[in-house]
């Protein structure tokens, strides 16, 4: 469905002048219902007059009695052959003079919480220029020093709807110019049944494997140097023939 024009001001008036639910009134002009239940608290859209959609020929009388006796009809934008096209325009989006002063504000937070946005996106979310996005993320705008990141959703100047589109539109396109991985670099990756059903890798280096057989060698040499320095007891027993007693057996 096509969007009024100046739908913010469009919610005030139809927020005051009729009974209309807040879903439907959200549902014209393509705001959030808890926006249009802000304007009606006084939260949102404070100091905005409202715009008369009747008068302007965007809405008819009978189209707005209707949704009043029947909560579940949806308003129906009038026919304008002169905007015939008019959402086809390209270029950055109007912003009008009094929240031109927050664009710089809503340029810093989109280039520091979405650095994946492109210069092009960012024109079109705040309706600014390349070179006023380019000052800015190279920190050489004139007033960058007191420059704050503020949400541009929260200033007004773009829809949720929008960034969300253009954040998911700018991450698909960097997740396909991310490189491709190569076959060995595919093999590397597992999933964690895999990698548990894997046999456990050997804890010894490949660089002193044989330490195991060396140190076997090594035992039984230890054991054969023990038993040759084994001496018999019985040994140290048996004297030599000539030795003390025949001499005293000698006359």
């Amino acid at each position: 469905m096509a969007k009024p024009i100046m739908a913010k001001a469009t919610a005030v008036w139809l927020v005051d002048n009729t009974t209309l639910s807040f879903k439907q009134i959200a549902d014209f002009v393509e705001m959030h219902e808890l926006e249009v239940q802000g304007i009606a608290d006084g939260d949102v859209a404070a100091g905005v007059k409202g715009f008369d959609p009747v008068t302007n020929n965007q809405l008819t009388q009978d189209e707005i009695d209707a949704a009043e006796k029947n909560p579940l009809h949806r308003l129906t934008l009038k026919f304008n052959a002169a905007a015939v096209g008019e959402e086809k325009r390209r270029g950055p989006r109007y912003t009008p003079l009094s929240k031109r002063q927050d664009r710089p504000a809503a340029i810093y937070w989109l280039v520091k919480f979405h650095p994946e946005l492109t210069d092009g996106q960012i024109s079109k979310l705040v309706g600014t220029t390349k070179p006023t996005i380019q000052s800015i993320r190279e920190r050489t705008h004139w007033n960058i020093s007191n420059i704050q990141p503020v949400d541009p959703v929260a200033l007004g100047l773009t829809k949720q709807s929008e960034l969300d589109a253009a954040v998911q539109k700018a991450a698909a396109k960097k997740a396909a110019d991310a490189p491709v991985m190569t076959d060995d670099e595919r093999r590397k990756l597992v999933s964690t049944e895999q990698s548990l059903g894997m046999e456990s890798e050997p804890k010894i280096p490949t660089a002193i494997e044989g330490l195991e057989t060396f140190s076997l060698s090594m035992d039984v040499d230890d054991d054969e140097e023990e038993e040759s320095t084994l001496v018999d007891a019985d040994s140290l027993f048996n004297l030599p023939k000539g030795g003390k007693d025949d001499e005293d057996e000698q006359p």
